[in-house]
């Protein structure tokens, strides 16, 4: 599948790790000192002066360690089109949660995966605040902190924990209000903690037991690796034929394996009393 030796990959993850947790590192500097400053993408998306700091300071890495390969980053490289044919591609969220993390919330992740011709085949997805670093390479398993993880096996959708989360813009609110009255009657809970890439982990390691949203790319890039490597089931509510399975961003349902089905039904049944698709991405930073 990939040209890529497991040598290579390791090789890559250790890089990968190591970029992460200096990322960390500076997330947890910058907010202690408070030296950071914040605006609005497009408006109403917030970001910070670390979210910026973070993507140069790791893509700069990434580009003398391996310059062969190519960049996607949220704040610098957006050429999405290219993760699909590209041989080597990191594709990176410096900061996912980023309103979390200038509230000084602890759900702040960076994210970085490695993709080969639109297929992940590593991914690392680190919390400084959290302590958890949730790490796999494609066919290897996943782990969190060294130690191997799996999905929680919950086959009661009464008894499960569901995460989700909801759009910068406000106008595209009612539509998901309606998912959310719709799944919340039929599960212990719902969990919207702010940082996608986190949420997808810890489905992955068992203290989530389902998660649904649409995203944008570095949200999700690493996570799913994760997450299908820890044994979850993944799918696209309404996939895009004209996109491939990992790229596509919209609609992602992500769930230890016996939980997907009904999620899946609850959703659709959601958007069909509503009367129309929910598919805008919702970024949860």
């Amino acid at each position: 599948m990939s040209q890529f030796s497991l040598a290579q990959l390791e090789l890559r993850l250790k890089t990968a790790i190591h970029l992460a947790k200096q990322a960390g590192q500076r997330m947890q500097q910058a907010r202690q000192t408070q030296q950071f400053e914040q605006a609005y993408k497009d408006h109403h998306e917030l970001v910070t002066t670390t979210d910026q700091q973070i993507d140069d300071w790791v893509c700069q890495s990434l580009m003398q360690a391996y310059p062969e390969d190519q960049l996607l980053s949220e704040e610098n490289y957006q050429q999405t089109e290219q993760v699909a044919q590209g041989a080597g591609v990191w594709i990176l969220d410096p900061i996912d949660g980023t309103v979390n993390f200038a509230h000084g919330q602890p759900h702040v992740a960076i994210s970085l995966a490695f993709y080969s011709q639109g297929q992940p085949l590593l991914g690392v997805v680190h919390s400084p605040f959290l302590k958890e670093t949730f790490t796999a390479i494609r066919g290897q398993g996943a782990l969190c902190n060294d130690q191997p993880i799996q999905v929680s096996g919950l086959t009661d959708f009464r008894a499960a924990l569901i995460a989700t989360g909801f759009p910068y813009d406000k106008t595209q609110l009612a539509p998901l209000i309606q998912r959310l009255s719709q799944v919340l009657p039929h599960c212990q809970d719902v969990r919207r903690c702010g940082s996608a890439a986190l949420d997808i982990c810890h489905v992955a390691d068992g203290s989530l037991d389902g998660y649904y949203e649409s995203l944008s790319l570095w949200d999700f890039a690493a996570a799913v690796l994760i997450a299908e490597e820890a044994g979850a089931r993944l799918s696209h509510l309404y996939p895009d034929p004209h996109t491939p399975f990992y790229l596509d961003t919209r609609d992602w349902v992500i769930t230890t394996p016996a939980l997907h089905a009904p999620l899946t039904q609850y959703l659709i049944q959601a958007d069909q009393a509503k009367g129309k698709r929910t598919d805008e991405p919702n970024s949860p930073a």
